[in-house]
């Protein structure tokens, strides 16, 4: 391998896992491959500069590529926009150690790193990197869901609001419409008409439209018009930062379920609890399948209370 100095220097991040000495520029490196003897310079670059180069054949315009470029964007910044021609597997857990930080899921942390596995690979095969970590699915919970009784609502909207009424906006549209974060972050104006709201590009890649309460309506109404949509302007990672921050405040630190994520399933759990037929509550979250729905059924007391008389009059005879 032969290498030429350079007056340039690398950055100093100092997180593990890069393969250049800060004290030379690792575009100036060059290796031979085979015989006969070929010289190839080893390009370094960022996570975003590798989503501008591949992104456009990798992802199709739209809200799902939107997501992506937000999920990638606040990895770039994990990495201090730290530029580099192989990616090591202290790097990978030294991300997914942040993003666990900062109130992420696993199921959350899975879908970003899918995003970065799907890019580092695609820059692997056309020669940008020559070194991929493995990725390590992280166990996603399943089971119990968490959502918020009303007087939960209350108080964590109202350190929300203390931080940010944008966020609080958003957040009171979150629990009403039973959308997902990166669904609402992704709305455009002319996606709202007639005091309902049209999703178009969902994870279960269907449309569906809901109507909207009127604290929805109040909230979308509340915001100015200058940009493409009512919540284009929040990026997911710091809505998540002020939802971390406000429920320790009212003493919730420790309630690892208790996720943005969870305004879904409060939703879900609302319509349930008053009389919704499950096939509606289906259609309203836009889920696939029945059973994805079904884990809000036993919610739904009220429909096994007429077993009770059937039960204590056997019990009796």
């Amino acid at each position: 391998m032969t290498a030429r100095a350079s007056g340039n220097t690398m950055p100093s991040w100092t997180g593990p896992g890069w393969d250049a000495d800060p004290s030379t520029d690792a575009q100036d490196f060059t290796y031979s491959i085979g015989a006969p003897r070929l010289l190839r310079e080893v390009a370094t670059f960022t996570v975003s500069e590798l989503f501008a180069k591949y992104g456009p054949s990798l992802w199709e315009d739209g809200r799902h590529k939107e997501n992506v470029k937000s999920f990638l964007g606040e990895m770039d910044e994990i990495l201090h926009n730290h530029r580099f021609s192989k990616f090591s597997q202290d790097t990978i857990d030294g991300i997914v150690e942040v993003l666990r930080k900062g109130g992420n899921s696993n199921a959350t942390i899975n879908r970003k790193l899918a995003a970065l596995s799907k890019l580092l690979r695609k820059a692997c095969k056309m020669g940008d990197i020559h070194s991929l970590p493995e990725f390590r699915r992280q166990k996603e919970r399943s089971g119990r869901i968490r959502f918020l009784e009303p007087d939960e609502e209350d108080r964590l909207f109202k350190q929300i609001c203390g931080h940010s009424e944008e966020y609080h906006r958003l957040a009171l549209f979150l629990v009403d419409t039973g959308c997902r974060l990166g669904e609402a972050i992704g709305l455009r104006w002319n996606d709202i008409n007639h005091g309902a709201v049209s999703f178009w590009l969902t994870k279960s890649g269907r449309s569906r439209s809901v109507p909207l309460t009127k604290r929805a309506r109040e909230a979308v109404a509340a915001v100015e018009r200058a940009g493409p949509g009512p919540f284009a302007r929040i990026k997911q990672y710091q809505f998540r930062a002020v939802w971390h921050q406000a429920k320790a405040e009212i003493g919730l630190a420790t309630d690892d379920e208790l996720v943005p994520h969870c305004l879904r399933h409060t939703c879900a759990s609302r319509l349930v609890r008053g009389g919704i037929d499950i096939r509606r509550v289906q259609m309203w979250l836009g889920h696939q399948t029945l059973q994805m729905t079904m884990r809000y059924s036993h919610l739904a007391t009220h429909d096994l209370d007429v077993c009770v008389p059937v039960l204590e009059r056997r019990a009796q005879g």
